[in-house]
């Protein structure tokens, strides 16, 4: 196995095609093909399933595709450290949509303007998928809501947010969850942490949500909140960032509900230069967040 059988792997791994690949790394396809024979050889596995004209990977290729990628970016990074260059190459963030909004302009431009070398690509989502892109690799690090669990992972406290049930304005206070069992939620799909949050704050006082509407940004939720179709939670710190805000009423969940933590997390033993730089960053201006 060489740093090029790796090369093509990843090639092939993206485009699905010996064609498409052998384009990117400037090779003829007989080639990859032999040299992607070798590598599976050498495996002792089959990484690709072959379909007509189409390859896709295997479930070893998905786990060998980690390991592939986690060591080009290590040769990356040596050969940066030896060169005693500045941080440079790509460095792909994942983020939750609110932290995204509210929580890192500022910073982004500080580490962009400090780090003009270093390709910096932001994804938005929830937290299952961003730990998932996390461990298959295609994201360098990702904010999340914590707490930290997952035995690949690495990572620290950044922020803490406060949980904010949001409802039509005029709505009577609300301090339980059978105050407003039945009612219609607005949330993003069932891989976000916070809507999770919000189902068990109303099944822990053994209340139900009424039908769960699946939205795509924040404002769309505010919007269907603000027109009286149900209600819907956020952190505090998003909801006072939005127009509108103030034509709801909004009031923080019970204490053992209220505060929720935002995580940096990592693959385990994937630190990179970027990576590092970026918590140096975060350090300067935003101390870790504490316990609640």
């Amino acid at each position: 196995m060489d740093l090029t059988q790796l090369e093509m792997f990843n090639a092939v791994a993206q485009s699905g095609s010996i064609t498409l690949a052998a384009q990117k790394v400037h090779r003829v396809p007989s080639n990859l093909t032999t040299r992607i024979k070798q590598l599976e050889a050498d495996l002792g596995v089959e990484l690709f399933i072959r379909e007509n004209q189409r390859l896709r990977l295997s479930p070893a290729g998905h786990n060998f595709l980690r390991y592939s990628r986690q060591i080009l970016a290590l040769v990356d990074e040596a050969r940066m450290v030896v060169a005693g260059d500045e941080p440079q190459g790509l460095f792909s963030l994942g983020s939750l949509e609110s932290t995204a909004a509210v929580r890192l302009p500022a910073s982004l431009a500080r580490y962009n303007q400090r780090y003009p070398r270093i390709q910096f690509a932001l994804a938005t989502g929830p937290s299952g998928t961003m730990i998932d892109g996390v461990l298959e690799g295609t994201l360098s690090a990702a904010f999340v809501d914590g707490p930290l669990t997952h035995p690949e992972l690495e990572g620290m406290p950044v922020w803490q947010e406060e949980m904010m049930l949001v409802a039509p304005a005029g709505h009577p206070v609300v301090q339980r969850a059978t105050e407003v069992s039945g009612h219609d939620v607005y949330a993003f799909r069932a891989n976000c942490s916070y809507r999770r949050h919000f189902e068990s704050w109303f099944h822990a006082d053994r209340a139900t949500p009424g039908r769960i509407h699946e939205m795509e940004s924040y404002h769309g939720m505010l919007a269907c909140v603000i027109a009286g179709a149900g209600i819907a939670l956020m952190p505090r710190s998003m909801l006072e960032s939005m127009p509108g805000h103030h034509q709801v009423a909004a009031w923080p969940l019970a204490e053992k509900w209220r505060w929720l933590t935002t995580w940096l997390v990592w693959r385990r033993g994937a630190m990179t230069r970027q990576l590092e730089a970026f918590i140096e960053q975060l350090n300067e201006h935003q101390p870790p967040a504490p316990s609640p």
